[in-house]
């Protein structure tokens, strides 16, 4: 595995995909480095291709608004994607675009060695949890991974869609906080 420096280096030249192209910036992550809580989305937006830092658009100040009032503290949290850079338009990430970013995130998750692992959104969850995960379905349940514990919620940007989402996610992220309590508690 490398270390942060290096990880953060191949990324800036990364030319595996076609995504590379297209963008301004990378966008590797942000947050605690030894977070025990870590979230996953699906890839940058515009504004986070501008910025290079993820979850800073409507989505995620709504994800902050959401941690503040679930009483998790969002400089205790890293926030990554499955892929790094902007696919146009922000469609979904092919399963090729995704593929060569995943060795990435999986450097991310040895480096931070999270407790928890929370997936925003239906293709984060495909490409953590389970290929076949529907995420109205199968959302709020947790599983237990090479020692992370998993869960898939909604994407923010889904809830800023369809307000009749925000519910299921707000039970969702109480889980989280009282599953991170639990895990602290314990050692």
């Amino acid at each position: 595995m490398l270390s942060w420096d290096q990880l953060e280096t191949l990324c800036e030249s990364c030319g595996k995909c076609p995504l590379c192209d297209g963008r301004k910036k990378v966008v590797l992550g942000k947050g605690n480095r030894n977070a025990d809580l870590m979230f996953v989305g699906e890839g940058p937006g515009r504004d986070e291709d501008t910025t290079g830092v993820p979850f800073v658009g409507k989505a995620g100040q709504l994800l902050d608004r959401i941690l503040e009032a679930a009483g998790i503290n969002s400089d205790d949290i890293y926030i990554g994607n499955i892929v790094k850079c902007r696919p146009p338009n922000n469609r979904i990430p092919t399963p090729q675009e995704a593929k060569v970013c995943l060795p990435y995130l999986r450097n991310q998750v040895y480096l931070i060695k999270p407790k928890i692992i929370v997936c925003l959104g239906a293709t984060a969850a495909k490409y953590i949890i389970d290929t076949n995960i529907r995420i109205t379905r199968d959302r709020g349940q947790w599983h237990q991974r090479k020692g992370y514990w998993l869960m898939a919620t909604y994407h923010p940007a889904a809830l800023l869609r369809d307000v009749s989402k925000k519910r299921p996610a707000w039970e969702d992220f109480k889980n989280i906080a009282r599953k991170l309590n639990e895990l602290n508690t314990e050692g």
